[in-house]
Formats: C-alpha cells, structure tokens, sequence
C-alpha cells in the first residue's frame, strides 16, 4: 500500500522482523484530554517495548497514513486544532485532502492490516449502540473485525454500549472472542459482565496458536481477546451504571449523534467520576498493550510464528 509512511523506528523494527504493536489514535484526539492523551501514549508505548515488541501507533498525519509516531508528532496530533476523528470509511478522503486526525479501531484495523502488522492494542471496541434499533448506530470497528486479519485486545466493548447485542453481532460476523483467562466478556471500566464468552485462553502462547490455525484454515478476520481490566483499577459496574445513563441522558438532550456520541459520553462519565473513569481508562489501555506485546513476541518465535503472505519475519 503505498499511501503508508513508516516512522523511523517502527519501519527498523519491521525491516529486522521485530514484533510490532499496532495501536490506534483516536484516543489521543477524541478519547482523553490534554494532557492525558499525550502522556498515555508515552506510557502505552512503553509497556509495549518492555514486553520485547515495538509501538506503532497509526494515525494520519497532513493526509499521510502514518505507521509510528514520533513523541513530537503525538503531541502536535493531540492539540490540532483542526484534527478529525478519521474511521474506515474517511479514510481515502482524509489522504486525498490533506486531513489531519486520530485513527478510530475500524481505520487502524485496516492500516495495520495493510502494514503487515498482526497484533493491536486498544482500550474498547465500538459497537451496537443503546437504541440501535431505532437509529442503526452500529460501529464500523464490528465489520473491519471480521474482515481485518489481526489480533485484536481490547477490554470488552466500551460499557456506554449494549453489550448483549454488541456479542451478538460479532457472533454472526464470525468473529472468534476469547476470554484471556475470564469466562465472561469485560465491561471495560468493569472486570465482567453477565454476558459468558464459550472460548478462553491462559497464555499469549495459545492466543498466538489460536490465531496461527485461524489463519491457516482461511478464515477470515481475526481475533478479539477480552482482556478484563485489573482488578486493582476497575470501577464496578453498579457504581458507573448510573453515571452512563446520566450521560445517555444529556447526549440525547443535547442532540449528540453521529462520531460525536462517543467522545461526548466519555467526557461526560469522565467529569461525573471525578475523573476515576479516565484513570481506570488509562490502567486498561496499558494492561492491554501488555498483553498484545507478549502475543506478538509469541507469533515471533518459531514455534508460533505467524505463516501468511506479507507478514514480516
């Protein structure tokens, strides 16, 4: 794909077959505040390089899809003025206008996928929205998880959404959802939900094995691992609940629809808090980039080393 413009470090690590991590970037620009967003990064990208993996975070930067941010260039991102949240479908016309924004899990599912990348690390998915059956709010991360051939770990589906119907598409698009070491599906803030998940795994070893035979089977898509947030940092689900429907609340009151529901649920539940639902973010976005480090080391060595076209060895 020769719109992608690698970073220095990540296109090293790639060019000596070093495992890499995608990560995505609408975080920066919609998912926290300033300077949270700029300082998490630094930390998720840490985690990643501690585990033995190199970070690349996507983004697209004056219409560049970028693989790998300098600390320069996610400063600069988090603070544009003009920066947009960019999802599969903006992609094309955000290169072709110069577009500068933060890339949502459906766009950076696509870039990593285009980059070669196997694994990524995100905070939660999107997915079937409250009251989806009478808008259709739908995120655009469930389809590019079906179709986009990388592991995915994410803390469950952000809890503003509706989870059992969330579950319940990613079952009939096919896409395998496996509890690391839980048997139910996280709630993001929260460890659990009731909602139980039929597959489990103990190690990034028999993720990355799980994810070698996916492939080798021709099967399309990847793999979401629900990787619950530690136990340490989350918010239980009673204590939030009221405050997701109090933002539910003033999101319909205040005529919110579209990209803006997310970022805006978010903000509101975060100032509600008194800011522990940001911090509870920030602890799940590094465990998860943890965990997707380690699974990339895994589908590095020779025993679960990654067997299809374009991947990097």
């Amino acid at each position: 794909m020769s719109a992608l413009s690698w970073s220095a470090e990540a296109a090293a690590a790639r060019d000596a077959g070093q495992p890499l991590v995608a990560l995505e970037s609408a975080i920066v620009t919609h998912g926290m505040p300033w300077p949270t967003n700029r300082d998490t990064v630094a930390a998720v990208e840490a985690e990643v390089r501690a585990a033995g993996a190199e970070p690349a975070t996507i983004a697209v930067l004056e219409g560049e899809a970028r693989i790998g941010l300098t600390a320069e260039e996610v400063a600069a991102l988090a603070q544009h003025p003009e920066r947009r949240k960019i999802s599969v479908a903006d992609l094309g016309h955000a290169l072709a206008t110069g577009a500068t924004g933060g890339t949502t899990v459906a766009a950076t599912l696509h870039l990593a996928a285009a980059a070669g990348i196997a694994v990524f690390a995100t905070g939660g998915i999107g997915g079937v929205h409250r009251g989806a059956e009478m808008d259709w709010d739908i995120s655009a991360d469930l389809a590019m998880l079906a179709r986009a051939p990388l592991i995915t770990v994410a803390a469950g589906a952000k809890a503003i959404l509706d989870l059992p119907r969330t579950l319940e598409l990613l079952e009939s698009l096919g896409v395998p959802v496996i509890g690391y070491r839980t048997d139910h599906l996280p709630a993001f803030w929260s460890r659990g939900s009731a909602l139980p998940l039929t597959l489990r795994a103990e190690t990034a070893g028999e993720i990355a094995e799980s994810f070698r035979h996916h492939r080798n089977l021709g099967l399309p898509g990847g793999l979401l691992i629900a990787n619950p947030i530690p136990a340490a940092d989350e918010i239980p689900a009673a204590r939030i609940a009221p405050w997701i429907d109090e933002a539910e609340e003033a999101a319909r009151a205040e005529g919110i629809t579209g990209k803006a529901v997310t970022p805006f649920l978010l903000d509101h539940i975060g100032r509600r808090s008194d800011g522990a639902a940001l911090t509870a973010n920030v602890a799940l976005v590094r465990n998860n980039a943890r965990l997707a480090a380690e699974i990339a080391v895994a589908l590095a060595t020779e025993t679960g080393r990654l067997d299809r076209p374009g991947a990097h060895r």
